[in-house]
């Protein structure tokens, strides 16, 4: 673990305050989108069967893989506590800075959530709950297992200096892997991987039913994988990688 407390000052500093505020304007679309098609496909396919799921899961692919690349070179387009904390574990952002994203992004979806609301008439916020017969422990493992994918993604494909893909990929496969999750996940915990993607129609529908389960769930996965990929896989060094005609 490579935690960095940065200092008193840095959450007053510009470059921390615009990252901030990239933060809220990135978690707002991001969930406006998201949210908005849940609304949608429940609107008018019943919100039920593979056709609402895969038309929120392409919602979700498409909305992450455009915001982290808009804020990539501002925030790090975190758009998600998990991610933040993800990214502390391993020293790539400090707990000052974190403390900072984590109240932008609860705003920003809160916000989006509240603009929903009024813009579709008071139509309800569909809120992250359980499946009836899915208990709170395999719900707190679903959202590990799945924010675990998310955060090693992140991590393979975006945060790792000696990642072999073309340069500006990392937010498309990130985004994937975010649409892959919501089919697998989906019709048992929500998938949500992401506490400020629940908090936002939570606070706005005020039903808090289950709603721990997406703040440990997604906070315990997204710590994990950056404890695993920054630990494990990592090599901070100059060696050369190896050719793809030798032998491992």
């Amino acid at each position: 673990m490579k935690i960095a407390w940065g200092n008193s000052q840095e959450a007053v500093q510009i470059d921390c305050l615009r990252a901030a505020l990239a933060e809220v304007v990135l978690t707002f679309l991001f969930v406006f989108a998201g949210v908005g098609a849940a609304m949608a496909a429940g609107k008018m396919v019943g919100g039920a069967g593979i056709a609402g799921l895969t038309a929120v899961a392409i919602a979700h692919t498409l909305v992450v893989a455009v915001m982290i690349s808009a804020g990539l070179h501002i925030s790090g387009g975190h758009l998600n506590p998990a991610v933040t904390l993800g990214l502390l574990v391993g020293g790539h952002v400090t707990v000052i800075r974190s403390i900072v994203y984590v109240i932008a992004q609860l705003l920003g979806s809160s916000l989006a959530c509240l603009l929903l609301r009024y813009l579709t008439g008071g139509l309800a916020t569909p809120v992250h709950t359980l499946v009836a017969g899915m208990d709170a422990g395999q719900g707190l493992i679903m959202e590990v297992v799945l924010t675990f994918s998310l955060l090693f993604t992140v991590y393979a494909t975006i945060v790792d200096p000696k990642k072999t893909i073309t340069p500006g990929i990392g937010p498309l496969l990130v985004g994937l892997v975010v649409g892959a999750n919501i089919l697998a996940g989906g019709p048992f915990s929500g998938a949500s991987m992401n506490p400020a993607r629940s908090f936002g129609p939570a606070l706005v529908s005020w039903d808090w039913t289950d709603h721990w389960i997406y703040w440990v769930g997604p906070l315990v996965g997204g710590a994990l994988a950056g404890l695993v990929y920054d630990g494990l896989f990592i090599v901070n060094s100059h060696a050369l990688l190896p050719r793809e005609d030798e032998n491992y």
